[in-house]
C-alpha cells in the first residue's frame, strides 16, 4: 500500500512538473521581437534629430514594456516613402525580429525664421512583418487629436508615438481578431 501511494504521488508530481514546463514555454513563444528603425525627421535638420530619437525611443520602450514584446533598435534610418522590401527582410533576419517599424516624425514650422518650430508633430509609422509585407500604417497628429498648443516638443513626440502605436494595434485587431494580433 505504501508503494502504491508513493508511486501515485511521484507520478502526480512528475505530471504537474511537465505540464508547468509546457506552460512556461508557451509564454516565451508569445514574446514578439519588434525592430525599430531611427525615425525620419522632417525637416531634415541635424540639431533636432538626436532629441527626437531620444524622445521617440523613450516612448516606444515605455509602451512596449507594458506588453509582452521586446524592442530591438537599429541606428539605421530608412526613407519612409520609399521602403525596399528586401531591406526589411534582411534586417528582420539578421536581428531575429518578428516585425519591423519604420517611423517618421514631422514637425510643423511656424514663424518666419529658419529654425522656428511649433511643438506640434505628426508621428507616422509603417508596420512590416518579417517577410517585408506591409501589415498596416498609422499616423497621429498631436494638434488634431489632443489640441496640444502648449508643452514641449519632447512630450508631443512621446504623446504622438503612443497614439500611433495604439492606432496600429487597433488596426491589427481588425485585421487579425485573435490573441496574436499584438506586435
Amino acid at each position: 500500500m505504501k508503494k502504491i501511494i508513493s508511486f501515485t504521488t511521484f507520478t502526480f508530481l512528475l505530471f504537474v512538473g511537465i505540464s508547468s514546463l509546457k506552460a512556461q514555454k508557451n509564454t516565451e513563444d508569445k514574446i514578439k521581437k519588434v525592430l525599430y528603425f531611427n525615425p525620419e525627421v522632417d525637416p531634415d535638420i541635424e540639431e533636432i534629430k538626436e532629441p527626437t530619437n531620444t524622445a521617440f525611443f523613450s516612448a516606444v520602450s515605455d509602451n512596449l514594456s507594458e506588453r509582452k514584446n521586446k524592442m530591438l533598435k537599429t541606428e539605421t534610418q530608412i526613407s519612409f516613402d520609399t521602403i525596399d522590401k528586401q531591406t526589411i527582410i534582411d534586417y528582420c533576419k539578421n536581428n531575429d525580429a518578428d516585425f519591423a517599424v519604420v517611423p517618421k516624425v514631422k514637425y510643423f514650422k511656424v514663424g518666419i525664421g529658419k529654425y522656428v518650430f511649433s511643438n506640434q508633430v505628426v508621428i507616422s509609422m509603417k508596420l512590416f512583418d518579417a517577410e517585408g509585407n506591409l501589415l498596416t500604417e498609422s499616423d497621429y497628429d498631436t494638434y488634431k487629436k489632443n489640441m496640444r498648443l502648449l508643452g514641449s516638443s519632447v512630450n508631443s513626440v512621446k504623446i504622438g508615438t503612443n497614439g500611433a502605436i495604439k492606432a496600429i494595434l487597433k488596426q491589427l485587431r481588425k485585421i487579425k481578431p485573435s490573441s496574436e494580433a499584438g506586435f
